[in-house]
């Protein structure tokens, strides 16, 4: 019992350095995704996949994942967003190709790491060829070691994870597909 209250006093003190520690971390590294709820921030981690990270930076920095929909999102796993092509919800949302679109750019070579996918992990989304990961991405619910070196990660959640534990779920019965979905509003990496 003493253990299991020592490893909760740890546990509660990481998580709370690293809500605390956001607001000193470099500008160019934090990413901030403004919901309905509020603001969440995300640590992206170029030392894990540079790549990604620099296409992450250059979609949120000129404004395409704004008004983007939470068009999948499944209780327990994580909700996905950022098709920019079918997924603006104020010029372009198509609720049939949602989720099927991506960028402008070219699709990116996987940048697979060690890194698991526990709750606030942000991971690319792709199809079912390791190197189509384009803007699509995902924040995770809960652990899911199956995903573990199969997608690519890109950063973690530092500072509003209830607001990404409130985003409306999708229909378990249709894949997570979401009816009149939750959108960024807006998202920006430096500022």
């Amino acid at each position: 019992m003493k253990f299991i209250k020592s490893f909760a006093v740890a546990v509660v003190l990481a998580f709370s350095s690293l809500s605390y520690a956001w607001a000193d971390m470099d500008p160019q590294n934090k990413m901030t995704i403004t919901l309905k709820d509020g603001d969440v921030v995300i640590e992206l981690l170029p030392d894990v996949a540079p790549e990604h990270v620099a296409r992450i930076r250059e979609l949120a920095n000129s404004g395409e994942y704004d008004n983007v929909a939470f068009h999948r999102v499944i209780e327990g796993f994580m909700a996905q967003t950022g098709d920019v092509e079918y997924g603006d919800m104020e010029g372009g949302f198509n609720a049939r190709l949602v989720g099927t679109g991506g960028s402008s750019q070219p699709d990116l070579k996987q940048e697979f790491s060690g890194v698991p996918f526990e709750p606030g992990i942000v991971g690319m989304a792709r199809s079912s060829n390791p190197d189509s990961a384009n803007s699509q991405f995902f924040i995770m619910f809960e652990r899911a070691g199956s995903l573990d070196g199969q997608y690519t990660v890109f950063g973690r959640v530092v500072h509003g994870m209830e607001h990404v534990n409130n985003i409306k779920r999708g229909d378990a019965a249709a894949n997570g597909a979401v009816q009149n979905p939750d959108r960024m509003i807006k998202v920006r990496v430096g500022e």
